[in-house]
Order: C-alpha cells, then sequence, then structure tokens
C-alpha cells in the first residue's frame, strides 16, 4: 500500500546491529584494547632502559652465554617432542585402550598446573639417594644445577603442546585414504610414513613452534632445579642460567636498567624470529601457507 492512498508510510527494515556498523566499531575497540596490553608492556621496557643500555647488554658475554644456553637448550626440548610427542599425539589419535581419557588429561595437565610445581616435583624426584638420580649419574646425565636439568624442565612444560596439536592433526586426517593405503598393500608404518604424517604435518609444525615459544619462556621450575647451569654434557660454556632467570635475577638486585635491557633485547630476538616466520609464509619457504600458523 502506498502512502499517497492513506496507508501508514513504508518503514526501511532495521539493519541488525551485529552486521552494521555498531557491530563493527565493538570488535575495534576490544581488539584495540586487547593489542594495548600487549604493546604498553613492552614499550614500557624499551622506553626505561636506553639504547646505550641495550648495546652494552647485547655485547655482555654474561648475556650472550645465557640466550645460548637458553636456545641451546630449548632446541634438545624441541628435538625431544619430536622423538616422544609426536608418537603419543598419533597413538592418542589413532588407537583406542583402556584409561586413554586418563592419559589425554595427564597429558593436558602440565599446561594447566604452576610451574614453581612442576620444578618443585621433579625436584623430589632425582633427590640425592633416590633410583632416578642415581640412574642418571650413572648414565652421565645428571640434572641438577647442568643443561640436562633445565632441557627437563623445558620437555616437561612445552611437549604437551606438541602432543596435543599433533592429536589433532592426525585425527584430521581422512581415514578413507589411509584405508585406501592399506588396500594398496601398505603396512602401518609406511601408512604413516607416507600418508598420515605429511598430511598431519602443518599442524604438528604449529605445535612445535608453540613448544619452542614456551620452552624459552620458562622459569618457575628452572629457578628450583637449575637457577645455575654448570659445564656438563653438550653444554661447554661458562656458569651461567637461562635468559628469564637472567632477567629474574637483574630484578631481583633492583638492577631494572639492565633488567629492561636485557628483556628488551630478548623480545627484539623473538621478533624478529616470527617476522621470519611471517616473511616466510608469504614466499613460501616455509611448508604452510600464510595464515594456518599463528592465525
Amino acid at each position: 500500500m502506498s502512502a499517497g492512498a492513506g496507508g501508514a508510510p513504508p518503514t526501511t527494515p532495521r539493519r541488525p546491529w551485529r552486521t552494521g556498523p555498531a557491530w563493527l566499531s565493538l570488535q575495534l575497540v576490544l581488539s584495540a584494547s586487547l593489542l594495548l596490553l600487549f604493546l604498553l608492556p613492552i614499550y614500557a621496557l624499551f622506553t626505561y632502559a636506553p639504547l646505550s643500555s641495550l648495546v652494552a647488554n647485547a655485547n655482555n658475554a654474561g648475556v650472550r652465554a645465557a640466550l645460548w644456553l637458553t636456545f641451546f637448550a630449548s632446541g634438545i626440548a624441541v628435538l625431544a617432542a619430536v622423538v616422544f610427542a609426536i608418537p603419543m599425539g598419533y597413538l592418542l589419535a589413532r588407537r583406542s585402550f583402556p584409561g586413554k581419557s586418563v592419559v589425554e588429561a595427564v597429558v593436558a595437565l602440565p599446561v594447566v598446573v604452576p610451574h614453581l610445581l612442576v620444578g618443585l616435583g621433579l625436584f623430589l624426584l632425582v633427590l640425592p639417594g633416590t633410583p632416578l638420580y642415581r640412574f642418571t649419574e650413572a648414565i652421565g646425565f645428571p640434572i641438577f644445577y647442568t643443561i640436562w636439568g633445565v632441557v627437563l624442565v623445558m620437555v616437561f612444560v612445552s611437549a604437551p603442546y606438541t602432543v596435543l596439536a599433533s592429536e589433532l592433526s592426525f585425527r584430521a586426517v581422512d581415514e578413507r585414504v589411509l584405508e585406501a593405503s592399506r588396500s594398496l598393500g601398505a603396512g602401518s608404518a609406511t601408512a604413516f610414513l607416507t600418508i598420515s604424517l605429511p598430511l598431519a604435518a602443518r599442524g604438528i609444525v604449529a605445535g612445535l613452534l608453540l613448544t619452542w615459544a614456551r620452552a624459552v619462556s620458562e622459569i618457575g621450575g628452572l629457578l628450583v632445579l637449575a637457577y645455575y647451569v654448570y659445564p656438563a654434557g653438550p653444554y661447554t660454556g661458562p656458569v651461567t642460567s637461562t635468559i628469564s632467570v637472567y632477567i629474574y635475577n637483574l630484578f631481583q638486585v633492583g638492577d631494572l636498567q639492565d633488567a629492561a635491557a636485557v628483556s628488551s633485547l630478548f623480545l627484539l630476538i623473538a621478533f624478529v624470529l616470527f617476522l621470519v616466520v611471517r616473511i616466510g609464509e608469504r614466499a613460501g619457504w616455509v611448508p604452510w601457507r600464510r595464515g594456518e600458523i599463528g592465525g
């Protein structure tokens, strides 16, 4: 009915607020708020310490030793995740067995428990005189105040990320593809190496990146088990600590400027590493498409 016929004027349907400018504005405000939360502490670190302090700490042998130990130990932890966590992820994804839910809960537990608790538990496990202490000493892997203690803590807190990512990735592999490979005569090991592992590789790589990131950021367990690290095994450098413990020590003695400078240096290194990953995505250097890891 037209307005000229005496009827009510037609009304324009109102656009739902969930698709209009109000919804977009809400998203922008909330996202910007979270981004500020990320950026402001980093800004505080970089502005508290002058550039000269950052350069001086970059040339500091103690800082370089702490960085080297951190990256070396975290690299070993990632290798351990490849060897132990990927098979566990495959087992949880493809096999059914009694107590599977309990195993999955135990795997996820290190992600949520306080990591000081982790250090205390490992400390009590390898106390001098315990069977595990005698075993590790006998095979040449001393735990206390060595790189192996650092690696043990890092694996405990970070390997679950690879297990969980691997489990989800292997579950996503189409079972019909595996059945087709078996019908062509492929055994279980062959199907895993030629079908499941390549198809799940991108998700596994994502889990390994999270494992590495969690390993380099660990501090709670290290304060108990490996506060300082002495030369042993593959580590032959000076007595030092991981970079997180090194920064904690600077803060404890009230050296806020150097603590901020070393923190800024580590943030720069981490930023460059993640930037290289993003550039690699655009250039096709890495085995996944842009946006498949880390959004």
